[in-house]
């Protein structure tokens, strides 16, 4: 395993230069453009300084197992035995020798990442009545200052095949004018961001925004519509959550999985509704907003077309799956910003959860990074919570800190 200590100094000039390469690079294709459509992260962004990890006590992660898993709905520790080969699954397609995260006081390769799920997928049998073995086949550091923790669900949304006046709303597949870019293959100080544009007869240009999609009815009719939904509140939900069930009129479900964006911010609705007066900062949560639609029934394409980011969907009879291209597990999958906890990552995480039913929730064990999604940035994970009444509510509500230790074989573990 490689830990050194290493600065990564950043150009100045590299934010000025990304606000202008949109108008260099009409240049550039003004011509015909591969279409690239993937689920990357949005351009990552320059790290805090405030962010570090500190070399933890195993004695403190212990304590936070001495609780157990039930409290993630897991009996045993065999039970996260599909988890990490599907984290395994993505770690095996990087390439080992290259960085996954180079921090001051971290700096780690991919090999090291997946010789950590190896060990753990390998001890797995012993740890239900030996987890004092976690201590002596790994290292833990402390996420600090602690993480912002926030929850997602896979929302269910009564839909049709067809459109009737029941069934308004269509869930659009990817245009086939949605390009993408990768910005690096030009200057180095554009690594990592993609653009995504759409080519008019001027050149190019950014792709349609909500307003458009939605009110405007652009993509309508261009045979993309994948199904239609009854609510347009339920549809916008999906697009925060990226993913969820649909159910047919005859009791048939079917998976709705994220495919693309258009490339464009993600604006939260419930920070326009705090700066609007319409909520305070302390009371927003995916219950609040519904209740401020509900109560403005005039004002819900005025709210929605705030966010002009927009995303489209594939059919599946699996799902949900994350940015690794794996299927989720509930209470143990987290989205993350990869330039922070790359996915495949394992973490222990310690995080008291909303109550829900007059019961206290909690996770007090293992969860590895295998999501991200446009709002997760920096000292941010989002916890997948599952399907149902209780996901729902929970996803909802979450919204506090959590303490993370992130998890590293040791060197001298063969």
């Amino acid at each position: 395993m490689s830990k050194t200590t290493r600065w990564n100094s950043l150009d100045v000039v590299t934010r000025f230069a990304g606000m202008v390469c949109l108008s260099l690079l009409v240049l550039i294709f003004w011509g015909c453009a591969p279409k690239v459509v993937e689920p990357d992260p949005d351009p990552e962004p320059e790290l805090k300084p405030d962010l570090y990890f500190i070399p933890a006590d195993d004695r403190h992660v212990l304590d936070v197992l001495s609780a157990g898993l039930k409290n993630q709905g897991i009996a045993s520790w065999l039970e996260l035995q599909e988890a990490i080969e599907r984290s395994l699954v993505y770690l095996n397609t990087r390439k080992q020798e290259a960085d996954a995260i180079c921090r001051p006081e971290l700096c780690l390769q991919w090999q090291d990442i997946t010789q950590t799920m190896e060990t753990l997928l390998f001890l797995l049998p012993e740890l239900d009545d030996n987890p004092e073995l976690l201590r002596y086949y790994f290292d833990f550091y402390k996420v600090n200052p602690d993480v912002l923790l926030t929850g997602y669900y896979e929302p269910l949304l009564e839909a049709s095949r067809y459109e009737d006046h029941n069934y308004s709303w269509p869930i659009y597949a990817v245009p086939c004018d949605l390009f993408s870019i990768d910005l690096g293959r030009f200057h180095p100080r554009w690594q990592g961001q993609t653009l995504v544009y759409r080519q008019t007869d001027n050149g190019i240009a950014p792709y349609y925004d909500r307003k458009s999609i939605d009110q405007k009815k652009v993509l309508y009719g261009r045979g993309l519509e994948l199904a239609w939904v009854d609510d347009p509140v339920d549809l916008f939900f999906l697009h925060i959550q990226g993913s969820g069930r649909l159910r047919y009129p005859d009791g048939q479900y079917e998976h709705v999985l994220y495919a693309g964006r258009n490339g464009l911010r993600y604006v939260a609705l419930g920070r326009v509704m705090v700066e609007m007066g319409y909520l305070k900062q302390s009371e927003v949560s995916m219950q609040s907003i519904r209740a401020v639609l509900e109560d403005n029934p005039d004002k819900i394409q005025e709210f929605l077309n705030t966010n002009p980011s927009y995303i489209f969907f594939h059919l599946h009879d699996e799902g949900p799956y994350g940015s690794t291209g794996q299927i989720l597990t509930p209470f143990v999958s987290v989205a993350s910003d990869p330039a922070v906890i790359p996915w495949g990552s394992a973490m222990i995480m310690d995080a008291v959860l909303p109550a829900y039913g007059g019961r206290n929730n909690y996770v007090s064990g293992p969860v590895f990074a295998q999501d991200t999604g446009g709002a997760i940035r920096g000292r941010h994970l989002d916890l997948f919570t599952g399907f149902g009444q209780r996901a729902e509510f929970l996803a909802g509500k979450m919204r506090d800190r959590a303490t993370v230790y992130f998890m590293v074989k040791k060197n001298d573990q063969n």
